[in-house]
């Protein structure tokens, strides 16, 4: 019975985050949505309006996505079979990794599973720069931002670097970067620089001309230069003109990790850049050499999405998306909410700073048919509590109207405002 002795560890740190309240397990259960122009999930039959969701331009309802899906499980099954170097690549598969190629202006692409893992992933075979199993530890100065997510943190954890080698810039305090850079000068080869585009707790987004400036800077100071990895999961299909951050910022990074799971409205992740490094990381990074792609119906819907993107209607969506942003953020300040961060994303998160209030707030939200998501303490600073609205080309003004009727009522009854 000694295996009971584990269940009963497990269970003292189940019971500690349930009292901290910070469980994460009790999901509402949707049952479905509504076909309305901006659809509502449906929770125990009744219609919530969305306020929560990634799902930046609502493509994950569009005729064009499911079609695109259907036309590839039909054509290529409900499963890939297995991974690619084992049964061979479906040309849905390849087809996708070129579309998205394309998208970004790159050379080559690659698909995994998720965005989470390609960081694992990518990030492991940067630092190791090699394919054998072994790294040379000496080589690499990883360089990260403190508020990276955690994709990002498990990439560089897995390498087991010794902890000189991994090392932190103040959130997007770019001379920080540039001081741990010089310090650093002559003893690595190589400099392995980390960042969210968009950092998803504010909807702020990295200036990634201002760190390209840095890594230009100091790439001739490291034998194998100054390599720039963004990942811009928020970003990509959201604002930008549809290419996130380095829309945004007319600027291209190194190594480019995203989804098709937020804004393209599908799933799975993928990751851009040149020829030689997608070429090595076909060789090298394990969750996508042994690990199955996304099946041929996701990849079906993603490649619709691109096109669709690509296209007048997703330009229109794009503008409607921004549109709605000014709109929200105009009506949220007339009604005396402060915003804790001054976005231009589709994340536009009100500040309340009080834990007790930001809960109850989003509780009285929901009676009133709204689902919307508060973040507190450890996700961001005590006194920063939030909730986290996402806006999205699907709402009609009538959406955000109602959203901001309900938040203003019920935050003068909770004394908010």
């Amino acid at each position: 019975m000694s295996k009971k002795n584990f269940l009963n560890l497990l269970n003292q740190e189940i019971n500690r985050i349930d009292e901290v309240k910070t469980s994460k397990r009790h999901e509402r259960i949707i049952d479905g949505f509504t076909k309305d122009p901006a659809p509502r999930a449906i929770i125990n039959g009744k219609p919530y309006r969305i306020f929560n969701s990634n799902d930046y331009l609502g493509l994950r309802f569009r005729k064009e996505l499911k079609k695109g899906e259907e036309r590839a499980s039909k054509k290529f099954g409900a499963g890939p079979g297995a991974v690619r170097f084992i049964s061979g690549t479906l040309r849905i598969h390849k087809d996708l990794e070129e579309a998205i190629a394309k998208f970004h202006n790159r050379e080559e692409a690659i698909i995994f599973s998720s965005a989470f893992a390609a960081n694992v992933a990518v990030i492991y075979c940067l630092i190791k720069g090699q394919s054998k199993d072994s790294i040379v530890t000496d080589e690499v100065l990883v360089v990260s931002d403190e508020l990276n997510h955690r994709s990002i943190i498990e990439g560089v954890r897995v390498a087991n670097l010794p902890k000189e080698q991994r090392q932190v810039f103040r959130h997007m305090d770019y001379e920080d970067l540039s001081r741990i850079l010089e310090e650093n000068k002559g003893k690595y080869k190589r400099a392995l620089v980390l960042t969210d585009g968009v950092f998803s707790m504010l909807g702020e987004y990295a200036d990634l001309k201002k760190i390209k400036e840095v890594t230009n800077k100091f790439d001739n100071d490291y034998e194998q230069g100054v390599i720039l990895l963004v990942d811009d999961s928020h970003g990509v299909a959201a604002f930008g003109g549809g290419l996130g951050c380095e829309g945004v910022c007319q600027t291209q990074a190194d190594v480019l990790v995203a989804t098709f799971g937020k804004g393209f409205g599908a799933d799975g992740g993928y990751v851009v850049s040149d020829k030689e490094i997608i070429d090595y990381l076909r060789e090298s990074a394990a969750t996508y050499i042994y690990s199955n792609p996304v099946s041929p119906s996701v990849a079906g819907a993603a490649l619709a999405s691109i096109r669709l993107i690509e296209s007048k209607k997703g330009k229109k969506l794009l503008k409607k998306l921004e549109e709605n942003i000014d709109f929200f953020k105009k009506m949220i300040k007339k009604a005396g909410f402060v915003f804790a961060a001054d976005s231009i994303h589709p994340i536009q998160p009100i500040l309340i700073g009080d834990p007790i209030k930001t809960k109850l707030l989003t509780e009285k939200l929901f009676e009133a048919g709204i689902l919307v998501t508060n973040i507190s303490y450890p996700v961001v600073p005590k006194g920063k509590d939030e909730i986290r609205v996402q806006i999205s080309a699907a709402h009609t003004k009538k959406d955000i109207e109602y959203f901001v009727e309900k938040c203003t009522t019920i935050g003068k009854e909770i004394g908010l405002i």
